[in-house]
């Protein structure tokens, strides 16, 4: 399943997202720096993309983690998964952090995550007076097992 989105270079500096092949479900951002970046160990940095989107109505941008860049240099969305809504016009912007206990460099041009553009449904919440029955009920955390 495809779906067109119109994206436009805030300066002409900017690389348009890509995939790494032609099964991947997300498509590599870009830093856009005019000089290598240090994001010390523990620290948040926001890295720019120079990419501003029209995401299709009922769709949503997701931004996340390149398996590599987290596992490797413990670098990852400071936010976890950054969520670009439909109706945002604005420069996308990675706050990307640290995990580890070394500082790390993003050099221009780097690949900073991932995004993927995912469908949504928009809920009506409709409040009760009691909820349906189910085998869990309120277990929560860890209450299904380990296996």
């Amino acid at each position: 399943m495809t779906a067109n989105v119109a994206f436009i270079k805030l300066s002409p500096g900017a690389i348009a997202p890509s995939y790494g092949s032609a099964s991947a479900a997300g498509a590599d951002l870009y830093a856009l720096l005019d000089h290598e970046t240090v994001i010390p160990a523990g620290e948040t940095v926001m890295i720019h993309t120079g990419i501003a989107m029209e995401i299709p109505d009922g769709f949503a941008g997701l931004i996340y983690a390149r398996s590599g860049l987290a596992c490797k240099r413990g670098l990852a969305p400071a936010n976890k998964v950054g969520v670009i809504d439909s109706d945002y016009r604005g420069e996308l912007i990675v706050a990307l952090h640290n995990h580890g206990k070394v500082d790390q460099t993003i050099l221009p041009g780097e690949r900073i995550a991932q995004l993927v553009i995912t469908p949504y449904l928009t809920a009506n919440f409709i409040e009760s007076t009691s909820l349906s029955d189910t085998e869990r009920g309120e277990g929560g955390f860890g209450s299904t097992g380990r296996k």
